[in-house]
């Protein structure tokens, strides 16, 4: 099976450069049309991937959202013949929330807080020891059930969250499924060369571990192999690729400030609704010239 770990679609706070963990910021225009076009590539990439069986995600907008996009392209594909495809449901999740800045919510990047000539975020921003506890959370109670129950499976899990959260669970996962030369893996994970844009993807497959690891889809400088101890049913995961935005090829922002507002759902016209799903695909590129 294949594990993809997705940040976001652009957000309102992302375009106004501010600090932005806690606060429930919207997906711009331009983060929907993004959203969508994830949605459709990971559709197209079945045959490699498999069909989106779980998803989880934040419970903040700008991450369910996302992750609904994904799940709606999976519902409406013409290879969604299974019932388990029809079902598939976005579990959101508080333990996958983006780190909480504190006072610092809602500040510019670059302002000075606190007084502190770095301009540096307030010290009562949220621990990356308090973030790990809610990630090993979201691992021991959610993700490693789902990865027993499919590892043998052409399945897809996906994860849908925020950057640094997303670096964090990244340094779990190589916690729980530990390298064999651990001395020579970083602590925040950067030996992965790990960096979420946009609905970037972070794929990963996940074997048991007497299965030959095999290579599919893109594929970063190197993939690496991280070896899973006994009491997690003898797994690896295999990660393939970083940072992977092919599906926003030749997309472009709606010039005059609309692709950075804030989407509205109630400016969708009735042809939005009826118009087959190519043609939709069409009309977004147009509107992102």
């Amino acid at each position: 099976m294949h594990l993809l770990l997705i940040r976001h679609g652009e957000s309102v706070d992302n375009v106004a450069g501010l600090y932005a963990g806690s606060r429930d910021s919207a997906l711009t225009n331009h983060g929907v049309l993004q959203a969508r076009r994830l949605g459709a590539h990971l559709v197209s990439r079945r045959d490699v991937i498999g069909p989106v069986v779980h998803i989880f995600t934040s419970n903040l907008q700008r991450a369910y959202r996302t992750a609904e996009a994904v799940a709606d392209a999976q519902r409406g594909s013409k290879a969604a013949l299974k019932k388990a495809d029809v079902e598939l449901t976005v579990a959101q999740l508080p333990e996958l929330r983006e780190k909480d800045f504190g006072s610092a919510e809602g500040v510019k990047y670059g302002v000075l807080s606190n007084g502190r000539a770095d301009g540096s975020i307030q010290s009562d921003s949220e621990s990356r020891e308090a973030m790990m506890v809610r990630v090993d959370r979201f691992i021991d109670k959610e993700l490693t059930p789902m990865l027993k129950r499919h590892a043998s499976e052409k399945v897809a899990v996906v994860v849908v969250a925020h950057g640094i959260i997303l670096g964090v669970l990244l340094q779990a996962l190589v916690s729980h499924f530990p390298v064999p030369t651990a001395s020579t893996a970083s602590a925040d994970g950067d030996r992965y060369g790990a960096a979420w844009s946009n609905t970037g993807v972070l794929q990963a497959k996940i074997e048991n571990i007497s299965a030959q690891v095999r290579a599919s889809g893109p594929m970063s400088s190197a993939s690496t192999t991280v070896d899973c101890t006994a009491d997690q049913s003898r797994l690896t995961i295999v990660i393939q690729g970083t940072n992977l935005t092919d599906h926003l090829n030749g997309l472009k922002k709606t010039r005059g400030g609309i692709g950075s507002a804030k989407f509205d759902s109630r400016q969708q016209t009735l042809t939005a609704f009826f118009t087959p799903t190519s043609k939709k695909r069409k009309a977004e590129d147009d509107l992102s010239q």
